[in-house]
């Protein structure tokens, strides 16, 4: 198993992983290093009017406590499953056998993804190992590891994380789309339950104690120092993973899209707007106190509005499907009145930072009003 560094140097084993999630989220600055943390951060008795390291300092601490429960959660859902996860002495998963233990198994990744989605944006700019280790999915690995792949699923080495685990649990209903693509990337495998008791020892032992491992050291670093000191670091993730909504759909059309074996990236997505809203909430009371701020959360609150009203509009965990003629660079008339369609249009005009009022744009001048660099699209 893999241990992590307690100083968070970055991974040899992760580190192209890791550069590649720092990009589908942002290209982060540097740590913003106020040198305020929340001693000595109390209010002045004689005034209500608070300073700007006031309002930081409760900011980070209404982000530690409030994310730490979602941390914690994730953690535990990978405790839960690996302590779940069937061990026959004799034999691999059955899956009428075993029926019971799968489906709690399920449940338990649904649960620990809903946990992970809510923390996404904060959580890959301070953390891009972490997330890197989590997060990656499929192809990422590996791209890393052509031409030969990782023929062994279970061994907790080469592809692990939240989506390794997926692949193996939700096999039987996987899409035969999203399996035809994945067979021609190099070093392709295919996902099974584990066929022998060595195989299912390895999946509990090796593949879930991984993220197991992983989960416990996020939960260890979750610290009000590490985001007093990338505060806006945190607040760029935030705008770059609303950003990511459209990339998040759009890929449903290629079979890319996250969490594509559970066909739950709907919620997913659903997720990842609840685990802003509440972040952003933390912030809005200082760009208040700046020219203009209170015009911008009004706009901000209003795209947030608008994107839970689009998702809502959508039944189910999963995206639904592409019509089979769509195109992102130029959707036909006929395509974007599909539901697929009005999703992407919806999400498009809520998150895109060149549309003047979009969650995005306004975001990146709530960021360049509290002295925070503006989230860039690469």
């Amino acid at each position: 198993m893999r241990p992590l560094s307690c100083a968070l140097v970055p991974m040899r084993s992760r580190a192209a992983l890791t550069t590649r999630a720092m990009a589908r989220h942002a290209s982060f600055p540097c740590a913003l290093v106020t040198g305020l943390l929340l001693a000595g951060c109390s209010s002045d008795d004689t005034t209500d009017v608070k300073t700007d390291a006031q309002y930081q300092a409760d900011v980070v601490s209404g982000m530690h406590a409030t994310l730490a429960t979602d941390v914690q959660a994730l953690h535990q859902a990978a405790v839960d499953i690996q302590t779940a996860a069937p061990q026959p002495v004799d034999r691999g998963w059955d899956a009428t056998a075993d029926a019971t233990a799968l489906a709690n198994l399920n449940a338990m990744w649904l649960r620990a993804r809903s946990s992970y989605e809510r923390i996404e944006g904060a959580l890959a700019p301070i953390f891009p190992d972490i997330d890197a280790a989590i997060d990656a999915r499929y192809e990422d690995f590996l791209e890393e590891m052509a031409p030969s792949g990782d023929q062994n699923l279970f061994d907790g080495e080469g592809v692990t994380g939240m989506h390794a685990i997926e692949r193996i649990l939700f096999v039987r209903t996987t899409p035969p789309s999203v399996i035809s693509l994945e067979e021609s990337l190099p070093g392709y495998k295919a996902a099974a339950f584990p066929a022998t008791a060595a195989e299912a020892a390895d999946f509990k032992n090796a593949l879930v104690a991984q993220l197991v491992e992983d989960t416990e050291f996020l939960e260890q670093q979750w610290q009000p120092q590490r985001l007093a000191t990338n505060i806006g670091e945190a607040f760029q993730g935030l705008i770059a993973l609303m950003n990511e909504q459209r990339e998040k759909v759009n890929k449903a059309a290629s079979e890319e899209e996250e969490s594509r074996y559970a066909q739950r990236t709907m919620q997913d997505i659903r997720d990842n707007l609840d685990g802003t809203r509440r972040v952003y909430d933390l912030f809005q009371p200082w760009p208040e106190t700046k020219a203009d701020g209170v015009e911008i959360n009004l706009k901000v609150q209003a795209s947030f509005d608008a994107l839970k009203a689009a998702y809502a509009a959508v039944n189910g965990p999963a995206i639904p499907p592409p019509p089979a003629t769509w195109s992102s660079e130029m959707p036909s008339a006929a395509d974007l009145q599909t539901p697929f369609g009005k999703l992407y249009t919806a999400i498009q005009s809520a998150v895109d930072p060149n549309e003047p009022g979009s969650a995005v744009e306004q975001m990146n001048r709530a960021a360049t009003t509290l002295g925070f660099d503006e989230y860039v699209e690469e």
